[in-house]
């Protein structure tokens, strides 16, 4: 099965159970999260707040500000209460080779995939003090695993045999540095 490279979504099915994960990730995105207004049932409220929660990719951040702005209109105000950074690593150099070697290692002939993460991470406020982070996490999952929903869901888990993998390519990884 192959892929469009102008059509990014048509790679997701080659993702397996990461899909979900990968999906969120290939697009800006603003979700209503919050309303509140009034006071008593019946009343007209004044005023009504609403709270949006953005997630922009690296280099986008004044695009979806821009658009929030155009979609919301004349009559309301936008207040950005927290704007946080979008974080672009470099794909290629000696840990992202060192890294990859640890994986090939144990799993020849895979392949490495950068990818977007949507949730928050230490990297981002060590990207002010000028400090690259990756988040390396490796897990060998079984193919038809539906892996995302468990991350912070109320069974969260991972099979045994992933967190081993995981370790072995972690102390090659510390090793091999």
């Amino acid at each position: 099965m192959g892929w469009d490279e102008d059509d990014i979504e048509s790679f997701l099915p080659l993702t397996g159970g990461a899909r979900q994960f990968v999906s969120g990730t290939l697009r800006d995105s603003a979700n209503l999260t919050m309303l509140s207004s009034g006071y008593k049932v019946n009343v007209i409220p004044q005023t009504a707040e609403a709270g949006i929660d953005c997630r922009f990719l690296p280099g986008h951040q004044e695009q979806l500000l821009e658009l929030l702005d155009e979609l919301t209109g004349e009559h309301v105000e936008v207040i950005v209460d927290h704007l946080g950074v979008s974080v672009d690593s470099p794909r290629e150099g000696p840990l992202v080779e060192a890294m990859t070697a640890a994986i090939q290692a144990e799993d020849p002939g895979s392949r490495v995939l950068p990818y977007c993460l949507s949730a928050g991470t230490d990297n981002k406020p060590l990207s002010a003090l000028g400090i690259t982070g990756y988040g390396f996490a490796p897990l060998q999952l079984p193919a038809d695993l539906d892996f995302a929903p468990l991350f912070h869901g109320v069974d969260e888990r991972v099979p045994v045999d992933a967190v081993r993998f995981g370790a072995r390519v972690l102390l090659r990884l510390v090793s091999d540095c």
